[in-house]
């Protein structure tokens, strides 16, 4: 990674490319942890404002500046998943976790921690899979704690001793907390269907949508599928959950009736196949999906637009 310092910041401080070579890694920890790259980039930023906010004194005695900084950005994002409930009992409509286009697919950096705790390796869940979108929705239902826990230990391979003094709380509750968060994962999830199955269903999904046909959408949900669409308050969105794949199917034609100029696009959504809809060449909605038993079983439409910043045409990251 090339450091982004100017002349003679590395004779200043000599440790500045180590400091800003986990910038990655802390970007990769916060956005699992908050579900949002804009507020994970936030506490990286408010964690960088910290180290350099110590004396240089200060900084060079800390032993493991990646630890330190591990550390701090995992504290602030557990405050600040203590505020989310509240902000989002107040925001408008439902709330998905921010999605993440294949070009900011670098957010696959390396695990966290090299002392990793080796018990339970068949409970270890791969970086890639921790930024899937139904991943992401089951850890908005666990706690603060849990969910720190879980995704140090079982994402990162932090020890529990390391997680217990980023948590407050001793390694034994530690250990109950990811085993709690655990189960969540284990009861939610549905047998893996190969990427290129789901690639061909979400590639038929979007041709039937084109071609405003609601029996070949009906016949590629699953009766019980459920669509959740993310607006924040700043774009039409619908408020709840359309569930029933009837409902889905007929929802989904009357968007294209209603947007006559919609150009659908496949794109790789959180790491899986999923839409992308635009209008005029501007992102207006991300679409992933659940595939289970060859059928969609969820679907989930971003529409909030600051959401979609990283999918703004020309951004780069």
């Amino acid at each position: 990674m090339t450091t982004p310092s100017g002349p003679g910041d590395d004779r200043l401080d000599p440790g500045l490319s180590a400091i800003v070579s986990e910038r990655r890694q802390l970007i990769n920890l916060a956005y699992r942890l908050l579900g949002s790259l804009a507020d994970a980039e936030d506490v990286v930023q408010e964690t960088y404002a910290r180290w350099y906010a110590m004396s240089r004194q200060r900084r060079e005695a800390v032993e493991s500046p990646g630890g330190w900084l591990t550390t701090v950005a995992s504290r602030v994002c557990l405050d600040l998943l203590g505020s989310a409930r509240a902000r989002r009992e107040r925001y408008v409509g439902e709330w998905i976790p921010e999605p993440l286009p294949d070009r900011t697919e670098w957010i696959n950096g390396r695990p966290g921690g090299t002392t990793a705790d080796p018990a339970d390796p068949a409970d270890r869940v791969t970086l890639d899979e921790s930024i899937n979108m139904a991943f992401l929705v089951v850890l908005e239902s666990m706690t603060p704690a849990e969910r720190v826990a879980f995704v140090l230990h079982d994402v990162f391979r932090y020890p529990f001793a390391e997680v217990a003094e980023i948590v407050g709380r001793t390694p034994a509750a530690c250990r109950q907390l990811a085993s709690s968060a655990r189960r969540r994962i284990r009861a939610s999830r549905a047998p893996a269907t190969p990427t290129a199955q789901q690639a061909e269903i979400v590639r038929d999904f979007k041709l039937a949508w084109e071609a405003k046909d609601i029996n070949a959408l009906i016949g590629l949900l699953a009766p019980g599928a459920t669509a959740v669409t993310d607006g924040g308050g700043l774009v039409s969105a619908v408020l709840r959950p359309v569930e029933g794949r009837e409902r889905i199917a007929r929802y989904a034609v009357d968007i294209v009736d209603m947007v006559p100029s919609l150009t659908i696009l496949e794109r790789t959504v959180n790491g899986q196949p999923g839409l992308v809809a635009q209008r005029d060449g501007v992102t207006v909605t991300v679409m992933a999906f659940h595939v289970a038993d060859d059928r969609i079983t969820r679907i989930w439409a971003v529409r909030n637009p600051e959401k979609l910043r990283p999918w703004t045409v020309g951004q780069q990251h």
